[in-house]
């Protein structure tokens, strides 16, 4: 890990991030094939999605700031894996770096943090979708102790273009 790291702050989201977390995912929405949102979203249409994320419990949302202007660089969650209550031990997790802060360590912190907070809660594993190619969120899944369990071909299509998702799973203690 890269000695700026440290600078960097990590901490449950709130409200008060809620147009900053908006604006960062619509950038990987326009952009990127990182996500399969094709449309952008306003904060009152990302509010729920916020809401769903509070600071206890298996759902949790971590944002990274800077230590001095508070700007958001990153933020992981966990969410619902799949809405059927058999499900309710499975958590489905994410990262979204903003440009400019990748290659800093953000998303390690981000990852470490969010394990860390779900450590107490009753999850049996973790499983995070990668649309293919991307090298970096494979090597962080992996670092982190995910295994490549399988990947789903063509299965979106973004840009004009079909794409790979590969998943991947890790168990929680």
């Amino acid at each position: 890990m890269r000695a700026e790291c440290t600078e960097v702050q990590v901490r449950p989201g709130v409200e008060a991030d809620l147009d900053a977390l908006t604006a960062l995912y619509n950038h990987y929405v326009r952009e990127t094939a990182i996500t399969f949102d094709t449309a952008i979203f306003t904060p009152e249409e990302r509010g729920p999605w916020l809401l769903s994320h509070p600071e206890d419990g298996p759902y949790r949302l971590m944002v990274a700031t800077e230590p001095d202007t508070q700007e958001i660089l990153g933020y992981s969650t966990s969410s619902p894996f799949r809405m059927k209550p058999a499900y309710a031990t499975s958590v489905e997790t994410s990262v979204y770096v903003a440009p400019g802060a990748g290659r800093r360590g953000v998303g390690t912190l981000l990852y470490t943090a969010l394990f860390e907070a779900l450590s107490g809660e009753d999850l049996h594993r973790a499983y995070a979708g990668i649309a293919l190619p991307n090298e970096a969120s494979v090597r962080l899944h992996e670092r982190f102790g995910f295994r490549h369990v399988g990947t789903y071909g063509e299965v979106g299509r973004k840009f004009g273009r079909y794409r790979d998702v590969a998943w991947y799973e890790k168990e929680l203690p």
